[in-house]
Formats: C-alpha cells, structure tokens, sequence
C-alpha cells in the first residue's frame, strides 16, 4: 500500500477482538494491542486509518443472549466497546464511520444487525437503537478529541425512472425515501415525516425513551460515507425485464452495459449521486467503496486488467467534475478494493476487485502469493499525480 502511495487506508475494528462477549467487564489487551500494531504501521507510511467500528460484525454473544439489535441493551454495549478503541486511538486514527451500510438493514438484516427475524417491526427496532447508539458515539468522540471525525456509512446508488410515466416517477420517489432514510435521521438528528406515516401504517412502534429526541439531535455525524459500484432504474410496471446485482434488484436500463454479474455501469451515476447527498445534507462525502468485480487472468506472473482501469478511469473522471465542475465537498476516495478477497455478495474469490492479485481460487487452492495487476501500477500514477494523470 505504501508502494502504491495510499494516503489512507479504510479498514475496520472487529468488535469482539476487544470485547469477545460484547459486553465484557474488560476489554482483550492482545486485541488492542493486534490494532495499535496496525495502526502505528500505517502511520510508518504516512498512511491516514480510517476505521469502521461496525463492519457486518456483531458479536455473537449479544446475538444468542439478546437478539443483537432488537435489545436496548445493545446500544450501551457498543458505546462501552467504541469508547474503549476512541480513548485508546485517539491520537493514531481522526477518522471513523459507525456502522458498515447501516442501509443494509432493509435487506440483510442478519448482516447488518445480527438479527434472526426479518419482520418490519423488528428490523424497525433494531435500526432505531443503531441510531441511538452511532449518535451517542458521535458526541462521545468529539468530547474525547475534538479534532475527531465521525461519519455514517451507506450503500448508495443513483435511480433513474424508466420513463416520465407518472407512475416511473412516483416509484422513483418511494425508491429515494427508501435510499435517504437512513442519512435522513443521521444528518438531520430527527425522523422523517414519510417514515413515521409508514410505521403508523404498518402499526410499527418505535422504542422511544425520554431524551432519545435530544440524543438524536445532538449526534449528527461528521460527513457521509458512501459506496457506489452501480446505478439502478425502477419502474411502476412490474412486468419490466430486470437484471441483479449486489443483492439488489434494477430495471434494465437500455443505456448502460452490465458487468460479468449484472451490475449497472454507470459512472454518471456517481456525479449525480455525489450532488444528491451534497445539496441535500451539505455534509463532506467520502466515497470508501468504488470497484469493478471480475475474473482476472493471470499470464506469466502478469493481469492484464484494463477493464478494471477503465472502470475505475471513468468514475474519478466524473467525481472530478462533481468536485470541480459541481461545487461537491468530497474529502476522499477509496477504491473496493487494494487486495483481492472474498465477494461479501457471491462468495467466490474468482468475483475480483483488487489492484493486487491473490492465488486463491474458489476452493481455497493456490499459492496465496501476491501479484500486482496492471491497475495497481495504473492508480500508483493517479495517487502520484493527484488525479491529474488518470
């Protein structure tokens, strides 16, 4: 990473590496010890940790005693654990995001939320005390080190209507409640109308204490953090051709090329998503998740990936245009991802998005040795020139 010239390098903390129960009198001092490590590497290098304290792992402890999310109890256990790596870290890592996609909650509950069910009420429940508790961590961070910054996550997309049909619009519309919810509450402070009307509709009850209003409010995160791999189309005739991809579903749209595994290519799609978020919370943006997933060929020790530097060529091209062109706050990017691993979507190791390539194939065969792919040389250039050698 250093020899690519990574200015900062997004990762996670592991919950339960610190508190193995989630809850625990007393935090694992070999954890803390495994991220100090880690930390002061990065720091040799002049590389900037930005870490996620929440990355699609509750520990399971808190799921087999209380449900995970659905338990207030929870909330109290992830702001001891947060306060225990921020006071620790404080003067190694400035930068933090809460929870990994907290959207996620909407499809992959047990992702997102260690939940078991997968009913309304109880994803509802569960997303309300992630609020609470990412707002509580949000004002603890800033009273431990003001110089601290805390971001919310989310998976984003751009959506288009299919067509100016009335009825394109109006799913458009309930499809973008949908997509801002989440940033909503976390850089508002309060719970949108629309919602609360569909809760009311649903005989959804919120969880709410005394003061919950007030924590809210007070724990309005510091920039959003966002992916973007794809844009999807929507429409109100359900008999529309679709295709899916990233455990989402879109309407073909006839304009834009699909990946190997159906995604939308479309890096306009990620100006327009930039200038959504930014006029509509004025908050920095952080793009931490932007890639290409595909098979690799490796020839005597050699990628050849230019797919992958297209891809990736064309979205800098249009977030250079959001910042410069747009007026867009955008205070980094980070690319999905420096090393080949695992899709989190498919499973496979053959769904590739590294810059560096890994000998692994599907059934864990291979030399596990490291090559680097034509992209890695590709955004050392980039990294080098500032974007302005793309």
């Amino acid at each position: 990473m250093a020899e690519m010239g990574f200015k900062c390098y997004r990762m996670s903390i592991n919950w339960a590496r610190i508190l193995p129960h989630g809850d625990d009198e007393l935090p694992n001092e070999k954890g803390l010890e495994f991220y100090d490590r880690v930390f002061d590497e990065c720091l040799k290098y002049h590389i900037e940790p930005v870490v996620t304290l929440l990355h699609f792992e509750t520990p399971v402890s808190l799921i087999n005693r209380y449900g995970a999310w659905i338990d207030r109890r929870c909330v109290d256990a992830f702001v001891k654990y947060c306060h225990i790596v921020m006071k620790r870290y404080q003067h190694k890592v400035k930068y933090w995001m809460t929870f990994n996609e907290i959207n996620n909650m909407e499809i992959l509950p047990l992702y997102a939320g260690g939940l078991l069910k997968n009913d309304d009420q109880s994803k509802a429940t569960a997303t309300y005390h992630q609020f609470i508790a990412s707002a509580k961590v949000v004002k603890m961070a800033h009273e431990i080190n003001s110089e601290m910054k805390v971001g919310m996550m989310i998976a984003y997309t751009a959506a288009y209507a299919l067509t100016c049909h009335p009825r394109d619009e109006l799913k458009l519309m309930k499809d973008n409640q949908i997509r801002h919810f989440y940033c909503d509450v976390q850089c508002r402070g309060h719970y949108p109308k629309y919602k609360l009307k569909e809760y009311q509709r649903k005989g959804i009850q919120l969880p709410v204490l005394e003061g919950d209003q007030q924590i809210l409010k007070e724990g309005i995160v510091d920039y959003i953090g966002l992916n973007y791999y794809s844009s999807s189309c929507v429409s109100g005739d359900e008999n529309q051709e679709t295709t899916t991809g990233n455990m989402t579903t879109s309407v073909i749209n006839p304009y834009l090329k699909t990946s190997e595994w159906g995604w939308l290519v479309d890096s306009v799609g990620l100006r327009i998503a930039l200038n959504q978020l930014y006029e509509r919370y004025e908050l920095p943006l952080f793009i931490v998740e932007n890639g290409l997933g595909a098979i690799d060929h490796m020839e005597n020790g050699q990628i050849h990936d230019i797919y992958r530097i297209e891809y990736l060529k064309e979205h800098i091209h249009e977030m250079k245009k959001a910042v410069e062109e747009d007026g867009v706050d955008l205070m980094g990017y980070t690319p999905w991802g420096c090393i080949d691993v695992i899709s989190a979507g498919t499973g496979e190791m053959r769904k590739r998005y590294g810059l560096v390539y890994v000998d692994k194939d599907d059934n864990g065969n291979g030399t596990y040795k490291r090559y680097r792919k034509d992209s890695f040389y590709w955004y050392q250039k980039v990294i080098q020139s500032n974007g302005e050698e793309i």
